[in-house]
């Protein structure tokens, strides 16, 4: 069982649901330590008193706002906790909107919520109103003494919580220099395009997609290893990216794209 990162209840009007929040997704990004390049000696990460250059214990690290410059007020976890309980302890559901109102460029990060303490059938009463409603609640959540937006959303039997990005934190598409709604396209690229894409259209499998860069550069590593850490970096094999260009023969690379669609056997030269 994965140990739960907090632990309080979901509420939306009168309704209590007690859960713990479980992460969802984890990172297998390559972790590069620091090393001097003299010696290959590890570059550590100290906590330095900026004031004396010596390093301070973790136990010794307190937090504190600076109210003025150089003034600061230290704030203890009980105090942040005490400051607003509700805030600390309540996954607070302020609204519910349609599940497709809510884009992909607003998610931060998944998690998975559990019922606690004998809380299953009221978990289960809210999960089946979403599915059935075809609705996310949009909630308030403080999560390491930060307060988070968040969607809660139904993802097979779980319920899962994503939060969001604040609205101060998105950014408008101008100044990009983005092609009208409708730009000079001919009818035929039009129909070339939309053949492409259901040529390449198949179910969504997550597990068939791999990270390629990381296994490359792990691959690069051992190599490394095995030739005592003096293998050179090849030059990558494969094809390369075209060459820049203001003039895109786009007929030409929709022709290309369907033609290495098919099977050698079914191929048809384009009208």
């Amino acid at each position: 069982m994965p140990r739960a990162i907090w632990k309080g209840a979901i509420t939306f009007g009168l309704v209590h649901v007690p859960v713990g929040v479980y992460p969802a997704a984890t990172s297998e990004g390559l972790d590069f330590d620091w090393l001097d390049e003299r010696d290959l000696s590890p570059v550590g990460y100290k906590r330095v008193n900026k004031s004396t250059g010596r390093e301070v214990p973790r136990e010794k690290i307190v937090k504190g706002l600076e109210h003025a410059k150089g003034q600061y007020v230290v704030i203890s976890d009980k105090e942040i906790k005490s400051a607003n309980v509700k805030a600390t302890q309540t996954i607070d559901i302020v609204a519910f909107v349609e599940t497709d109102a809510v884009g992909p460029a607003w998610f931060d990060t998944p998690y998975f919520l559990a019922p606690d303490k004998r809380g299953e059938k009221v978990y289960s009463l809210l999960r089946e109103t979403l599915r059935k409603e075809d609705k996310v609640g949009i909630a308030y959540v403080v999560l390491h003494t930060k307060q988070h937006l968040a969607m809660l959303r139904v993802e097979g039997n779980a319920l899962m919580m994503i939060t969001l990005r604040w609205a101060s934190e998105m950014r408008e598409a101008t100044g990009l220099g983005l092609p009208t709604a409708r730009p000079s396209l001919r009818p035929n690229e039009l129909k070339m395009a939309a053949q492409l894409v259901k040529d390449m259209t198949e179910p969504w499998k997550p597990e068939k997609y791999k990270d390629r860069f990381r296994a490359d550069i792990l691959a690069l590593v051992k190599k490394k290893v095995a030739k005592g850490q003096v293998a050179e970096v090849a030059e990558p094999k494969g094809d390369q990216p075209a060459a820049a260009s203001n003039v895109v023969d786009l007929m030409a690379l929709l022709k290309e794209s369907l033609a290495k669609k098919k099977p050698a056997g079914s191929r048809k030269r384009a009208a």
